[in-house]
């Protein structure tokens, strides 16, 4: 191939490439790579971006609570039963009262399923090994949202 057949090739492929980005068509949303929880596409409707970026700011935050109170000489939070408590209050003092999971059925269904997997079901004591396992599954959670709202 010469080179002037092979820069006319190159030329076109950078046209046919530049043509379809300018496509009105928005891509299929793509599950990121890497985690444990996947959100990309369950999210719908309306203000689907909106309470993806709220949900991973909100876990992430409940994250850091969890990690900040358990360097306290007396933790506050000492059981899955405060941990719960804390996201509801959380979520209740956030979004005022608004539930994302009525509106995110999906996103709530599958964060439930992957925190009941992940942490199980005791409301009792939590150690230090457990308190990770809820610092972690948060973490994956904002982690998994933030993907979600891009």
């Amino acid at each position: 191939m010469s080179l002037r057949a092979k820069i006319a090739a190159v030329i076109a492929l950078v046209a046919a490439a530049w043509m379809f980005a300018g496509s009105d068509t928005p891509p299929e949303p793509q599950p990121a790579p890497g985690g444990d929880l996947q959100l990309v596409g369950l999210f719908r409707g309306p203000t689907a971006a909106d309470d993806a970026a709220v949900l991973s700011a909100l876990a992430a935050e409940i994250a850091a609570e969890i990690a900040w109170d358990g360097q306290q000489d007396e933790p506050y939070l000492k059981t899955g039963v405060a941990f719960d408590e804390l996201r509801s209050r959380a979520r209740e003092c956030r979004l005022r009262g608004e539930s994302l999971g009525s509106r995110q059925p999906r996103v709530r269904d599958a964060i439930d399923d992957y925190l009941v997997e992940r942490l199980g079901t005791s409301g009792g004591p939590v150690d230090a090994a457990k308190r990770a396992a809820w610092v972690d599954s948060y973490r994956e959670i904002a982690r998994a949202a933030g993907d979600a709202a891009r």
